[in-house]
């Protein structure tokens, strides 16, 4: 098989040593744990869309006064995937394109990879807008996380002429189960979720992302 078009997942695929980052930020920040379940509990059974769930959260980093400054010693930890760099220019010497799906913040790969823009040609992430004292006051949240990254999929796809067949999703957790369905490969890669582990159509346990490289390039 031929693939054209391969998209990646970033907390926990790309970048090592976080699962949700939005988990590690609340946590950094303190923000109230009640505030927190009560609305992820509303956007899992339907009452708000995700949207509304996100931008709740980012609020209670608003409130807290978070600054740039706050958010690069929470994420003092993280790094890139093993191997990540060596896969993504792998594949860009095959002429693959290169997708980011996530409902990740921006913020992340500025620290572990800041010329992200640059290596990747489609980025559906969730971008955080500071003002000119590096305070947070704003953000620009993705829609295309959980169910919706197999429509971001498919607008990639539509757009670029890609048949899906011909793309490859590689995710770690329960928010890549609808994309996985839908992509003509999918990786679960250091998985998080028993049900992605079940919908995948490759499994890999080893912390090294060049292990993608032999189920994707011929």
């Amino acid at each position: 098989m031929q693939y054209k078009l391969v998209c990646f997942d970033v907390d926990g695929t790309l970048v090592d040593n976080v699962i949700f980052s939005w988990e590690l930020f609340h946590n950094y920040f303190e923000v109230d744990i009640d505030k927190r379940e009560e609305m992820k509990k509303k956007y899992f059974n339907g009452e708000i869309n995700y949207l509304e769930w996100a931008n709740h959260d980012i609020n209670m980093w608003i409130k807290k006064e978070a600054t740039k400054e706050n958010f690069f010693k929470a994420m003092k930890n993280l790094k890139l995937m093993k191997g990540a760099m060596e896969t993504i220019k792998e594949l860009k010497k095959h002429k693959i394109k290169l997708a980011i799906i996530s409902g990740s913040l921006d913020i992340i790969l500025k620290k572990v990879l800041p010329d992200y823009k640059e290596l990747f040609d489609d980025v559906f992430l969730s971008h955080l807008i500071f003002d000119k004292d590096e305070k947070l006051i704003d953000a620009k949240v993705t829609q295309y996380d959980m169910l919706q990254k197999a429509e971001a999929l498919r607008l990639i796809a539509k757009r670029e002429n890609i048949d899906l067949k011909h793309t490859v999703h590689i995710g770690d957790h329960h928010n890549d189960v609808e994309i996985a369905k839908i992509a003509g490969l999918s990786i679960a890669f250091d998985c998080k979720d028993d049900t992605l582990r079940k919908t995948a159509d490759v499994v890999i346990d080893k912390k090294d992302i060049r292990e993608i490289l032999k189920h994707i390039i011929s």
